[in-house]
């Protein structure tokens, strides 16, 4: 190639090694014209571009929990709402286990609307672990649709909701559900007493009312999320988690200059995470702190389903997770499910080592071990060792944090990701299984946060090869500090 050739073309604003990606990808797109694509194809593959362009956010979509007790008629109301038949309903309690989320749309308001399993204040075994979501879905909720059954009127269980709403401070939206026709109209009038404003008369099953309470919503409804993962432009948000006693508290007391958190909560504390903002590296930080579990795990409930509740909770609220490890002793089972429930969750990842400084050679040593034994699968996670107590190395988790973000926001142009992956495709193609060798067809990037890969494939691609395109993927483009999902579609060509 010649200078001439190496000179960007400034009559297409590109360099030739860019146009050349852009070429490769629009053969790849042509090529594909041959394949059966579902509608959710095409809308992937529009989405992505011709360059994988990421416009980003504007910000979360609003969050509405629809909450009650037992077979009051959530998950009708929830079906009503999507105007179609998604969320599962039985004629009995309890069908509904975990929080289940769905995209709705009402006059033009795009938000999502999460189903819960039934709450009840005496719950015990599974249905805490049902009642405990529903309080989850409540906390990162911007508004709950509180749903009562009519015909039964205020129970019990129905007050002790109540309390819950107003402790969460959220905007309520009351509906009185199985209200079939007028005469329905006056139990409803009853739920006034409950002190949550006007109830609207609803019959899920039947739609009665259901625009109203629609209206209702709106109307409280904000633009934007003020309680999920990030809104855009706000300060980012990190999640200090860890089996209990690791030292987060500790820890967030050093970064935060003075005694914020009580290391041990008063018993009985239904929220334990803690929102604090602190200013570190120049940069004003909002971490999501996990106190206050140790006491509320004593009570008899399960050590490690509160554990896992409450980690879960700061990561539904979180951008990046810093894992605490106790480097005193050795690696637990716990701390590998913690940081393995980040990486469920899709958030950037660092791994921080307290009570660094207490270290002699030999436990260095052996915990340099049990790293490689029991860390081997998040080597891309940025590492720091820290002592809270003394403030070591503090300085070193900023940067950290902005590494595993930026990773956690990389986008990867879709002609760089195919002409890389043609590369790596043609050095060491997919091994032949019954006589076929599967084909990538194309490759884009759905979405960043993590970053998320769909390869079209003319076969099923095995676990192990995908695991080799992953850690291709990380060499290449870095990625330090955040998971990333590579997943597989497969497409037979279209008959003649």
């Amino acid at each position: 190639m010649n200078d001439e050739d190496a000179r960007p073309d400034h009559s297409e604003g590109a360099p030739i090694s860019t146009r050349q990606d852009s070429s490769i990808e629009r053969a790849l797109r042509a090529g594909l014209t041959d394949f059966e694509l579902s509608p959710e194809d095409e809308a992937l593959l529009d989405s992505a571009g011709p360059s994988g362009a990421d416009t980003g956010p504007a910000g979360v979509q609003p969050v509405v929990a629809v909450v009650g007790r037992p077979n009051v008629g959530k998950s009708s109301l929830v079906n009503r709402i999507l105007r179609r038949r998604e969320a599962v309903v039985e004629d009995v309690p309890g069908v509904t286990r975990d929080r289940v989320s769905y995209e709705a749309e009402w006059a033009g308001r795009r938000f999502t609307v999460v189903d819960t399993g039934g709450w009840s204040a005496d719950a015990t075994g599974i249905h805490l672990r049902v009642a405990e979501q529903a309080e989850i879905a409540i906390e990162l909720a911007d508004v709950v649709m509180f749903v009562v059954d009519a015909t039964v009127g205020a129970t019990d269980d129905d007050e002790a909701v109540v309390r819950l709403l107003r402790r969460s401070k959220r905007p309520v939206v009351l509906v009185a559900n199985k209200v079939d026709d007028q005469r329905g109209e006056a139990d409803a009038a009853t739920l006034w007493s409950l002190g949550l404003g006007q109830p609207w008369p609803v019959s899920a099953i039947h739609g009665r009312g259901s625009g109203d309470v629609l209206e209702a919503l709106i109307e409280v409804l904000p633009e934007v999320s003020a309680h999920g993962s990030s809104v855009q432009g706000g300060p980012r948000r990190v999640a200090l988690i860890g089996r209990p006693n690791v030292g987060k508290s500790s820890l967030l007391n050093r970064l935060a200059g003075s005694e914020r958190v009580v290391v041990d909560d008063v018993a009985g504390t239904t929220r334990d995470p803690v929102d604090e903002l602190i200013e570190l590296g120049g940069i004003t930080w909002r971490f999501v702190d996990t106190a206050g579990i140790r006491r509320r795990v004593h009570q008899a409930r399960g050590a490690d389903f509160y554990a896992s509740l409450r980690t879960q909770t700061a990561l539904e609220k979180a951008e990046v997770a810093v894992v605490l490890i106790d480097a005193e002793e050795p690696i637990a089972e716990q701390d590998v499910r913690v940081i393995q429930q980040a990486i469920d969750a899709g958030r950037a990842l660092v791994v921080a080592y307290n009570k660094w400084d207490t270290l002699d050679e030999e436990r260095r040593y052996y915990l340099e071990r049990e790293i490689e034994r029991e860390l081997g699968q998040v080597p891309w996670a940025p590492r720091v060792n820290v002592s809270a107590k003394t403030g070591r190395h503090m300085d070193r988790l900023v940067p950290a944090l902005e590494t595993a973000l930026e990773s956690w926001d990389t986008r990867i142009s879709t002609g760089r990701l195919n002409a890389f992956l043609g590369e790596i495709v043609a050095a060491h193609p997919h091994p032949v299984r019954g006589g076929k060798q599967p084909r990538i067809l194309f490759a884009t990037q759905a979405s960043t946060r993590p970053p998320r890969f769909v390869l079209f494939t003319s076969g099923f691609i095995e676990a192990g090869y995908r695991r080799f395109l992953e850690r291709r993927l990380r060499e290449q483009f870095g990625f330090e500090g955040t998971p990333i999902e590579v997943s597989v579609r497969v497409r037979e060509k279209r008959r003649r």
